[in-house]
Formats: C-alpha cells, structure tokens, sequence
C-alpha cells in the first residue's frame, strides 16, 4: 500500500498544529517528524515536547525520525510524546537489537533507516521485528537536497530480501522526493515516500499528495 508522509521539516515551524492538521485534511497518511541532535547529524531540530504539543491536533500517525547518536535513551519519551512509528538510525551509538525490543515494548511499530553509503544487509538481521526499513535518498541532515538515484539498488536488495522471508514491511524513502523521483523510487520497491517542499510548498498540497500517490501506485 502506497503512503505518503509530508516531512514538517518543510512547514511552517511557527503553525505546527495547523499546518499538522492541513497536511491530515489534504490526505496524508502519516506525519514524518524528524528529530535532530546536532550530534548525529549537524543540525538541530526539536524534541519530545514538540512532538508532544501538537499531539492532540491530528489523528495522523506520526512516523518519528530519530537522527540522534543516542536513540535507546529517549524511546520511552518519544512513545509518551505520541509517536506512533519510531525509526533510528543503524548508525548510530545505540545497540541496534536492544532498541528496536525497546520499541516494541512501549507499543510503538519499529523502522531501521540506514545512510546514502549503508549497505542494505546491514538491516536483514532485524526485519523479523520491523514494520518499515527508511533508506535515506540523500545525506541525513537537511532538508532540500537532491535524491540520489544510485540508493535504489538498496531498496532492490531489500524488497528482495523481504520476499524471499515472505515479510509485509514497508520500505520508506525520504530525501528529495518528488513527482519525477516518486516513480524512480517506487518502481525499485519503495512504498512509503517522505515528502517535504513537495507538498508544503505546493499550492494546492491535497493535489500533490494525490498526484505522488498516483504516480507511486502506477509505477510500485
């Protein structure tokens, strides 16, 4: 199933409840939060509370992005705040196994996302207990960048591996994700896309969520 999660790292940071509750009326499906720590990746965006403050303003499941060094420590936080789906990175300081278990117990659906220069086996280890792989179509850290095309052989690899193990995990892609890349992206396996100026910047963001969903489903 094709879904599309806007990145409010694109939004209006001085609207966060509303422009929450403009992406759930023009029919996302999640809501993809992504947490910086200027450790793991050079820059900083917001925390728990944040996530916490515009909980209550959609019923969007929040898709939560963590690019921090340290994830183990803050997952009980993050599920309290209202997170939905927790993604972290395989990169980071955290030990992988002993995180995603945290995860699960706090009741939260589990995801992986592996860098640009990760390989993709990196995460067969841990597919058994996840609901989504996030392959990161540029460098973490910023949003605007250009998708990297050479990422796909990854998602190949991947949505191979889940159906040789007969697994329903769903393979997200986030980093410059449009109405040209959006096709490249689901035709190599990709389901869920992450979507940022695309969609915040659209005039008519219901339109363009409508139109990524359309071209996403004709080429998966």
């Amino acid at each position: 199933m094709i879904k599309i999660s806007p990145s409010v790292l694109a939004s209006d940071f001085s609207a966060l409840g509303a422009e929450s509750i403009r992406m759930e009326k023009s029919g996302a499906d999640y809501l993809h939060l992504d947490v910086m720590d200027g450790r793991f990746v050079p820059n900083i965006t917001f925390g728990a509370p944040v996530i916490k403050s515009i909980r209550n303003k959609t019923d969007l499941i929040f898709d939560v992005h963590l690019m921090i060094d340290e994830p183990l420590k803050y997952i009980e936080d993050f599920k309290k705040a209202g997170a939905d789906i927790i993604v972290f990175h395989a990169e980071s300081s955290s030990p992988v196994a002993e995180t995603v278990d945290k995860i699960l117990e706090c009741g939260c659906k589990a995801g992986i996302s592996i860098k640009p220069n990760t390989a993709a086996e990196v995460v067969f280890p841990y597919l058994d207990k996840l609901s989504m792989v996030l392959v990161m179509t540029v460098e973490p850290g910023f949003g605007g960048q250009s998708f990297m095309p050479e990422t796909m052989e990854k998602i190949k690899t991947l949505r191979s591996e889940m159906k040789r193990r007969g697994l329903d995990i769903d393979i997200q892609v986030d980093g410059g994700i449009n109405e040209k890349t959006v096709e490249i992206a689901a035709s190599a396996g990709a389901n869920v896309f992450v979507a940022g100026s695309a969609v915040f910047g659209a005039e008519d963001a219901a339109a363009e969520i409508a139109k990524l969903r359309s071209l996403a489903e004709k080429a998966f």
